[in-house]
């Protein structure tokens, strides 16, 4: 697992999924979960609650695979854009059954697909854009890290 300073970087990375989902967040962030079940974020209300307070973002792909991550400095085409609360600095991107659950956190290279990112702590402006299987993110500085969705977020 490659730890990244800047978000500016242009890094990618691949992971795979059998859960067809892109988890973002901040190890911090959602470490209250850490004793929930594995599988607390596929109850719509549990996920939606915990991405409108900032603390994740899943985005539901069409299909499970393996997917090539970019992360750019800035995105003018994009699907998604959201906050996220960042405390620690710590950001995990990767497949959605790597959320931290069931006792588990995804901090162990050998069985976790997905990568940790470090960035200053703060809140951050997410955008997210999906063509086929390739995924790209941006992420900028923000004062805001709340969210309004109703709704799960999915990529098509």
């Amino acid at each position: 697992m490659n730890t990244f300073e800047r978000p500016d970087t242009n890094t990618s990375f691949s992971f795979s999924t059998d859960t067809a989902a892109l988890a973002i967040f901040d190890m911090q962030a959602i470490h209250h979960r850490i004793t929930d079940t594995p599988d607390w974020w596929t109850i719509p209300e549990d996920e939606l609650g915990e991405l409108n307070q900032g603390n994740i973002i899943v985005c539901h792909l069409p299909a499970d695979g393996t997917y090539d991550v970019q992360l750019v400095p800035h995105l003018a085409d994009t699907q998604v854009r959201c906050h996220l609360h960042v405390p620690s600095g710590q950001i995990f991107i990767g497949a959605g059954e790597d959320i931290t659950g069931g006792n588990l956190q995804p901090d162990d290279p050998t069985f976790v697909s997905g990568q940790i990112i470090t960035l200053p702590p703060g809140n951050y402006e997410l955008s997210v854009h999906l063509n086929e299987y390739k995924i790209q993110i941006s992420f900028i500085p923000a004062r805001e890290h709340h969210n309004s969705r109703r709704d799960s977020i999915r990529l098509d």
